[in-house]
């Protein structure tokens, strides 16, 4: 990013961890370069794990150089370049972590001339270009940074004090059990899930369906709890004939699937082709950084306004998609709610095309443009429009229904209609809805009743999909999309972390893949079984402070009220689990070997 900001300014020549120019000098850092301290750096009585120097709670938080050759070589040279600075322009990642990252450098280096900040969502010449002919003050964002920082300071007093104080009251000498305020609400997530399953009762019941005019019909009634009240109702309408008692026909609409943020994608991306969040993120950032597509950690499905007129650009840019981009571009783009809302979107707005060419993508980065391009050209085409009838049926005084849909104009269907079924967008699949023959009502005639017997299903193991949608919504099932951006505020983590919280979670031998699925090993088991405090393992709970750092990131709540409820909450668990006198020991050890072929080598 340095190098194209570098080109643009005129900043051409290299020198050592900086471009130099006329007017501009660019440096760069590469992640955190800095850090909050560690216990033993505010007093040597914190150096040693003990349980009587907990709670751990510094007057104030400081940061420090992360030790580190290089990062201590490149920190020399922006510390240097600043100390010369008239003026410097922040140009960090446009979110609240590159926020944090940028401001602890500055910070560090004993910053003192004023500090201009580049707000961009993509990485094209254009948008640089313009970026740097709107730069904004610093200080708009200083909401931002206090979130950020509100975040890291929360993190370290939860994570800090509570793995030093379940690793040394439940482990066995030198074990580390890892707890995190993200991490440990997440894991209870997979282990009440587990519980749920191995708790699970099966349950028989039947079914009564019966086939006229090669339709199925299925009895109203619904389930059959009893097998003599199931085969009752089935022997009633033995030899009796059908008739149909009403018809009905509505036309419905069904509007193009929503643009994608950062958790859909991941979620899309694991129901298609079994990627990992992980991997997800690391190929749409790849795209972003070869400036084909938006800024990627985002937690919107909308763009702004401003975007609209933009539109048209970059769908002719689009060549490869000229095909399916020419019917939107031959009238006026229409500009629905549902894809642009200034309300919905704060930092960035959706993930979409930039316009740039995607010929040099192979392999995945291909596939990921592909899906991305398909669901952007998709919002602009009309609704779906489709015929649903509702056929009732009657035989011995047991009615029965049919349901039947046929589509009349497929609208954005289209966009999907040449590539594979595998194209069209999960939860848009209506093949199970049949084509009904017509009816007529009063008509009767002969049928052919069956029972169907059949189990209750316990719930299904997490997917790393269906994981990151529980995290999102703070563990409640939402596949409406209305509720889903509703509950957002309430998400545990951010789109930005979770697929790194996840991976902590292998990581610590807490969880543990089979096939698509993740388990929790036996230490994760024990280690919630252990947990009494609920602000340590509740996603509801979880999602409620996250909810107040997005208020302080909109200056509506206190960084100083939120970082204090902390303070006072993890010195109750403290008190908490010092007075626990059950001799309980979790054991971490390594999962069973029943992790898939690609997890092995990715470890």
């Amino acid at each position: 990013m340095a190098r194209d900001i570098a080109a643009l300014l005129g900043s051409t020549t290299r020198r050592d961890g900086f471009f130099e120019g006329p007017v501009y000098h660019v440096t760069w850092t590469y992640g955190h370069l800095c850090t909050l301290k560690e216990p033993a750096d505010y007093t040597p009585l914190w150096q040693r794990w003990s349980l009587g120097a907990l709670p751990m709670l510094p007057q104030r938080f400081g940061i420090k150089l992360i030790d580190q050759e290089s990062i201590a070589r490149q920190f020399a040279v922006i510390k240097e370049q600043i100390s010369q600075a008239d003026e410097v322009i922040n140009c960090g990642d446009a979110g609240q972590e590159g926020e944090l990252i940028q401001r602890w450098v500055m910070q560090k280096a004993g910053i003192k001339c004023p500090v201009k900040r580049l707000w961009i969502s993509s990485l094209t010449d254009d948008a640089i270009r313009e970026g740097f002919k709107s730069l904004r003050p610093e200080r708009e964002f200083d909401r931002l940074y206090h979130a950020g920082l509100s975040r890291a300071i929360g993190d370290w007093i939860l994570g800090m004090n509570a793995t030093r104080l379940y690793s040394l009251k439940y482990s066995a000498p030198g074990n580390v059990l890892s707890i995190g305020r993200v991490q440990t609400p997440t894991l209870a997530l997979i282990v009440n899930r587990h519980r749920e399953i191995t708790d699970f009762k099966p349950e028989d019941y039947w079914e009564l369906k019966t086939v006229y005019r090669d339709a199925t019909f299925n009895a109203t009634a619904g389930r059959y709890k009893n097998i003599d009240e199931a085969q009752k109702a089935m022997a009633a309408i033995e030899g009796q004939p059908f008739v149909i008692t009403d018809v009905t026909d509505k036309k419905g609409r069904e509007a193009p699937p929503r643009l994608f943020d950062l958790t859909s994608l991941q979620v899309e991306c694991n129901k298609r082709w079994g990627w990992t969040a992980d991997e997800t993120l690391k190929l749409i950032q790849s795209l972003y950084e070869k400036k084909v597509t938006t800024y990627p950690r985002v937690d919107t499905t909308y763009l702004s306004e401003d975007i609209y007129p933009k539109v048209p650009t970059i769908m002719r840019q689009m060549t490869p998609y000229a095909p399916i981009t020419a019917p939107v571009l031959a009238k006026k783009l229409p500009k629905s709610k549902k894809v642009f809302d200034n309300a919905k979107v704060t930092d960035h707005h959706a993930i979409i095309p930039t316009g740039q060419s995607p010929a040099a993508l192979i392999g995945n980065e291909r596939q990921l443009y592909h899906l991305i391009a398909q669901r952007f050209i998709a919002a602009f085409y009309p609704d779906c429009i489709f015929n649903s009838t509702t056929v009732l049926g009657e035989s011995a005084g047991v009615k029965f229904k049919a349901t039947g849909k046929v589509i009349v104009e497929p609208g954005w269907r289209q966009v999907y209609a040449s590539g594979k079924q595998a194209d069209t967008p999960s939860g848009n699949d209506d093949s199970d809805d049949s084509v009904l023959p017509p009816f007529t009502v009063g008509e009767s005639g002969p049928h052919t009743p069956a029972l169907q017997q059949k189990q209750t299903q316990p719930p299904k193991p997490y997917t790393e999909g269906t994981l990151l949608r529980a995290m999102e919504s703070a563990g409640k099932t939402v596949d409406d999309e209305e509720l889903r951006e509703a509950m957002k505020e309430n998400g545990i983590g951010r789109p930005s972390t979770r697929a790194a919280i996840i991976e902590t979670l292998f990581k610590r031998r807490y969880i543990y893949r089979e096939r698509k699925n993740i388990m929790p090993t036996q230490a994760g088991i024990d280690l919630i079984a252990t947990i009494n405090q609920d602000l340590l393992k509740s996603a509801q709970l979880t999602g409620i402070w996250e909810r107040r750092l997005r208020l302080i990131e909109r200056g509506d709540y206190s960084p100083a009220e939120f970082i204090n409820e902390l303070k006072t909450q993890i010195s109750e668990i403290v008190i908490n689990v010092l007075s626990d006198n059950s001799a309980r020991r979790i054991e971490v050890v390594d999962p069973p070997q029943k992790t898939s072929k690609r997890r092995k080598k990715q470890s």
